[in-house]
């Protein structure tokens, strides 16, 4: 039964109880510049002119860039892991070796002078945190990227640039992925 003739008339004005949908949010699958009713990510996130523009944009530039952050001390703390297995088999003791680089790290990072079998516990579980912690970022930064937006895109990559340039001490490691 075809009711297409039917006018239903316009329930724009209605305000139903609960049925406020807050801002309208524009999703696009295809490249663009526009900005006009863009949410990013989140409903919440939503770009209502040229400065919630520039917040955002610095804000994503911000979170790219702690990625590399996260990224380069986790490159630090597994290099310190392998320096304190490799003490540990050859029985040296750490405190007078590689005293230096205690300063580089943070107490809750440091695994301890006497590398024992808890502390090798303490390093593996501190690793698979980072680990964790670099997933998540990654997959939020791809989240961020698949607005399609070129603005958002452009800060994404301004970020992963300036985080490198402020964090990384060594040669990239990975190619940029998701994960």
């Amino acid at each position: 039964m075809d009711h297409s003739h039917m006018d239903h008339g316009d329930h724009s004005g209605h305000n139903m109880p609960g049925m406020d949908h807050g801002p309208k949010c524009n999703m696009n699958m295809l490249f663009t510049w526009d900005t006009t009713d863009l949410c990013i990510v989140f409903r919440g996130w939503h770009i209502s002119g040229p400065g919630t523009l520039i917040l955002s944009l610095l804000a994503i530039v911000l979170m790219t860039a702690g990625y590399e952050a996260v990224r380069e001390a986790s490159r630090r703390y597994d290099a310190h892991a392998k320096r304190v297995a490799e003490v540990r088999t050859s029985g040296d003791d750490l405190s007078t070796r590689y005293a230096a680089d205690d300063d580089e790290l943070s107490s809750l990072l440091r695994p301890g002078r006497y590398a024992g079998r808890a502390n090798e516990q303490q390093m593996k579980v501190v690793k698979a945190l980072l680990y964790a912690v670099q997933v998540f970022y990654s997959f939020f930064i791809m989240l961020l990227f698949m607005t399609y937006n070129g603005w958002v895109m452009l800060a994404v990559a301004v970020g992963a640039f300036v985080g490198y340039m402020l964090f990384s001490n060594s040669p990239p490691t990975k190619t940029a992925a998701c994960h």
